[in-house]
């Protein structure tokens, strides 16, 4: 991903384990987007939080220190479910252990999928795919996409963000 460009991007837990179905491991998934956002690091146009993948339509700004705020994201949530599993879970610890020389455990699988965006049109055709996802029959997590709590799509219903990070597209494009 290069600094400065849009891209829809998809992060996978590890076995398409459902392991954010818990609102705690979606709420570090929106604090760390908050944190990102409110350093300059990033800009989020959407998103969405499934059982098991995350979708962001966001704008890399500039680098986490050394590192792309992509990076960072998933860095910061593996070290929190990491944690929350030893003290809440520690048999599900043995779902996400891998043989790897530099890490006991793996949350999210490996090159997540990131699409740069060139304009506007696409950008508003993958904010549409992501907030319709929770409404697919495999899911059946709402029965609107402003009715699913962990998307971006109430804010571009309402106007108003709850999460405190959401950028509008239109204000890119």
């Amino acid at each position: 991903m290069r600094i400065g460009e849009v891209y829809f991007y998809t992060a996978t837990i590890l076995h398409w384990k459902n392991l954010l179905r818990p609102d705690k491991y979606k709420r570090l998934i929106t604090d760390c987007l908050e944190f990102l956002c409110s350093k300059n690091k990033a800009t989020v146009y959407g998103f969405v939080i499934m059982p098991n993948h995350i979708h962001l339509v966001w704008e890399i700004q500039e680098l986490n220190g050394k590192e792309k705020p992509s990076a960072s994201l998933l860095k910061f949530t593996a070290h929190g479910f990491l944690h929350d599993l030893e003290d809440t879970h520690p048999n599900v610890l043995s779902h996400f252990e891998v043989k790897e020389p530099n890490r006991k455990h793996r949350f999210w699988q490996r090159d997540p999928l990131a699409v740069r965006l060139y304009d506007g049109r696409i950008c508003r055709q993958k904010l549409d795919y992501i907030h319709l996802n929770p409404l697919q029959e495999k899911w059946n997590l709402a029965q609107a996409p402003e009715d699913y709590f962990w998307s971006s799509a109430k804010f571009y219903e309402t106007g108003v963000d709850e999460f405190g990070f959401l950028t509008h597209y239109l204000e890119r494009f």
